[in-house]
């Protein structure tokens, strides 16, 4: 069957036909395409085509798809057992692994995703410390529990102004939203609030709504103020996570957070999901503390067998060095299309994250993001995926380098941006 067929059939099914939404092609123009198989980074439609992937199911595959030795240790786990819904050996392998990595925590609980342990780690937070209060910042995503959904004005704080229907406002009014880099409303807000705030939640690099690269100056204001008033930091790695970095964001800035949560490749391609944090704080939740949290499928023995054998490749000598000379190559190469056509685009990269944006200048808040320009994102996007390259299907989400891209891959994605560029001359 087609691409044009399937589609026509998940609509009957799917809401929107599809399970989760930006898969929707609701931003770009054009109906979503089927996949039917993968391998490195390239993977084939339901009508034969394929593609450069440049989206790598939103990040967890920083090895690419299909890699043998992560394939390996799912059949092997797989021969053994699906799912055993008690202890088993992998999930002590693989927290060791975990925080071998990360010797700023003591201890780590598994999840079945990013939006579980983020929902995990507040409730944690609020029953460490005793308060209510959650912060977060507009642009940074953290899941789609209810207290999270909540969108800010610009400026000042907001609370409780729910962004989804179906989340009651009482469920949203302990959690407060500011502006990324504004370190003078950071402290007008902890002048006032800091004395009953729990946490203060943030991606380190905001990649949710672009690449949202922020100031070293507001980074340290997060770590100092939560210090200053008992609360905590947590850092959102759920994208950044052994991507960025052997030991995430948190390495790269030289800041230790109080906590982290951590999601896509943990998991190899399997759903996972993981907070950390210390033992005096890991201490409250049960069964050792009061502060309850279960799941049927954490720890899962295959989803733990990818996370372990992907952890332990990423591991190895020159892996992240690799990483980074191909994200340079590529954020070069864009860089050079959109001048040598006359476009207005700026490429912003964090190791092997990027995104491009069609504005002189690289913005470190949502607000400062033309959204007028998502239209020619649009059309890049259509573009592509007629020359045979897939980026994800909204301005708003970054792209993501794997070790499965080599250099032709890389050249040949630059090719057909430039293509595309000039012909809109």
């Amino acid at each position: 069957m087609s691409n044009a067929s399937w589609w026509e059939r998940a609509r009957k099914v799917l809401p929107g036909g599809v399970n989760s939404p930006v898969r929707s092609f609701k931003s770009v123009p054009g109906d979503p395409l089927f996949f039917r198989e993968a391998a490195g980074c390239r993977f084939t439609d339901e009508d034969g085509r394929s593609y450069i992937d440049w989206c790598l199911s939103w990040g967890p595959l920083i090895l690419g798809h299909a890699d043998p030795e992560v394939h390996a240790a799912i059949q092997e786990a797989l021969a053994e057992g699906a799912s055993f819904g008690a202890p088993s050996r992998r999930e002590v392998l693989l927290a060791e692994a975990f925080l071998d990595r990360l010797p700023h925590f003591d201890q780590v609980r598994f999840v079945s995703s990013g939006t579980e342990a983020v929902m995990s780690a507040i409730r944690l937070a609020r029953g460490f410390t005793g308060r209510d209060l959650i912060l977060k910042f507009t642009g940074c995503y953290h899941g789609h529990a209810d207290h999270l959904l909540v969108e800010a004005g610009s400026g000042l704080a907001t609370f409780g102004t729910p962004s989804s229907g179906g989340v009651p406002k009482g469920f949203t009014d302990s959690t407060a939203v500011l502006p990324l880099d504004d370190v003078p409303a950071l402290e007008a807000f902890f002048a006032e609030h800091g004395d009953k705030l729990a946490a203060l939640i943030i991606e380190p690099f905001p990649a949710n709504s672009g690449l949202l690269i922020q100031r070293p100056e507001f980074m340290k204001a997060c770590r100092d103020l939560t210090r200053k008033h008992g609360a905590l930091l947590i850092f959102d790695e759920v994208i950044t996570g052994f991507r960025v970095a052997r030991g995430g964001a948190a390495e790269i800035l030289g800041i230790t957070p109080d906590m982290g949560t951590y999601g896509k490749i943990i998991g190899g391609g399997m759903p996972v999901g993981a907070y950390a944090t210390s033992r005096a704080i890991m201490d409250h939740v049960s069964p050792t503390g009061p502060v309850y949290q279960a799941g049927t499928l954490s720890g899962n023995p295959v989803a733990m067998a990818a996370g372990l054998a992907t952890l332990q490749k990423i591991g190895r000598p020159g892996f992240y060095e690799d990483l980074e000379r191909k994200g340079a190559r590529l954020q070069t190469g864009l860089e050079k299309a959109a001048a040598d056509a006359g476009v207005t685009a700026t490429v912003v990269r964090q190791g092997s994250l990027f995104w491009t944006v069609f504005q002189p200048d690289a913005p470190r808040a949502i607000e400062a993001i033309d959204g007028a320009k998502m239209e020619t994102y649009g059309r890049l996007h259509r573009a592509l995926i007629d020359r045979g390259v897939y980026l994800a299907p909204s301005g708003w989400e970054v792209g993501f380098v794997s070790a499965a891209h080599g250099d032709d891959e890389i050249d040949a994605t630059v090719a057909a941006v430039a293509d595309t560029f000039l012909s809109w001359s």
